[in-house]
């Protein structure tokens, strides 16, 4: 029989009393179907993607911006990678790199291809989540599925009507008497809808043990009484929608994920029932960054800047070359408070980051603008990556938390 903390549930072990049910059933061996005859050994582990990588990627890159559909192509990449166990402990396969080593990552990956950066960030972001909250079985379960590249991992937190600050959140879970919990609601803006393996669904809960006074504190982002579960994207209560057409970041499959009557076990839940206020509020101080995505960015913008200025000879005028200078100072700004951010050195590692979010991303959409009356008209044309890479760096400023909430965050002491 499973244990009791185990995410399988063990088939024909539903009480007597509770009819069978296929959305009571957690269904991550059915996930694996597609695996099957696969070697169940990782793939080797990658604390930097190769320049083969990031050549797919920007090819990828291309054609996604063009078609506007989920970048099925980068995620193969992706798991081919071994970046994907970047944030996994050695001792589940995975790489064990600190924060500084995953923003590193993220900005390279997003020189070449910004919606593959932000489904390796989300992915990251949720493993880390599973490391720091789940139970031993989780982690033997999930880890290694996850750092292998199995396994792709999506948040579902946001929603229609709740505001970046996920304070009022309608997607409900509710325990049934068999002891497991009954999901029910819509998320919006899920970054890899229809591709993940495994989302990290935020909902609202209601629980006989109230949760401590620590746990429920305001945090400025998310509420008391939310509690996070963890489902498998083939689960049958779950369902995808990316119909969502974006402006930017067109290849992250960015869009609507439904949990409806979706039926899972007590194992599922990530962390203490109620207290997901908390675990979000510890996710800055982690110190990844998405800043890192806003960085590569502009360095893409800026190596488009060098080649234009190679291709037509125009290192020879002290204005052009000047004007590089400038915007490589700023890409080089960005990059360190980024940096900064990953060392959590500062007195407040979780303000550091916010900051880095805040500064890094308004620097990329500045580098992309210059850069773009710096082409002229060779800029003007629909295909010119210019234009794409100004459009993704305007959707990392609306990216969770969106940088208008970084503000409120940042300065939510001062009126206390």
């Amino acid at each position: 029989m499973g244990s009791v903390d185990s995410l399988t549930a063990v088939r024909g072990s539903t009480s007597a009393r509770v009819p069978t049910d296929t959305h009571s059933v957690a269904p991550f061996a059915a996930a694996d179907a597609r695996w099957a005859g696969r070697s169940d050994t990782s793939r080797a582990t990658s604390t930097v993607p190769s320049p083969e990588v990031l050549s797919r990627l920007a090819a990828c890159a291309e054609a996604a911006d063009l078609s506007g559909e989920p970048d099925r192509e980068a995620v193969a990449v992706l798991r081919g990678s071994g970046l994907l166990a970047l944030v996994v402990p050695k001792s589940h396969g995975g790489a064990g790199a600190d924060a500084v080593t995953l923003n590193t990552c993220v900005e390279q990956v997003a020189s070449a291809n910004a919606s593959a950066a932000i489904m390796l960030f989300q992915h990251c972001a949720v493993t880390s989540r599973i490391v720091e909250n789940g139970t031993p079985a989780q982690h033997r379960e999930l880890l290694p599925r996850l750092a292998g590249g199995q396994w792709l991992a999506a948040s579902a937190w946001s929603e229609s009507g709740a505001g970046a600050d996920k304070k009022n959140l309608a997607t409900q879970a509710r325990r049934t008497s068999d002891g497991g919990w009954v999901l029910d609601g819509a998320k919006s803006f899920t970054t890899s809808a229809g591709l993940a393996d495994v989302y990290l669904v935020l909902a609202q809960s209601r629980d006989d043990s109230p949760a401590p006074d620590s746990a429920s504190k305001d945090t400025g982002y998310g509420a008391a009484g939310q509690t996070f579960f963890l489902v498998p994207g083939s689960h049958p209560g779950l369902l995808p929608d990316t119909s969502m057409r974006l402006s930017g970041m067109r290849g992250s499959a960015t869009g609507f994920v439904s949990v409806r009557e979706c039926r899972v076990p007590d194992s599922a839940r990530l962390g203490a029932p109620g207290v997901a206020a908390s675990i979000i509020a510890r996710v800055r101080d982690s110190g990844a960054s998405l800043g890192a995505v806003a960085v590569g960015i502009a360095q893409a913008a800026l190596d488009a800047a060098h080649q234009h200025a190679g291709r037509r000879g125009l290192y020879a005028h002290q204005a052009v070359r000047h004007r590089l200078v400038d915007l490589a100072t700023e890409v080089e700004t960005a990059r360190a408070v980024v940096e900064r951010a990953g060392r959590r050195t500062s007195a407040d590692p979780g303000l550091t980051t916010l900051h880095s979010k805040l500064s890094a991303s308004a620097a990329a959409e500045r580098v992309v603008a210059d850069v773009a009356r710096f082409l002229g008209s060779a800029g003007y044309v629909e295909t010119h990556p210019i234009n794409r890479f100004g459009r993704d760096a305007r959707a990392v400023a609306l990216m969770g938390p969106t940088n208008d909430l970084c503000k409120e965050l940042v300065s939510l002491p001062w009126n206390r």
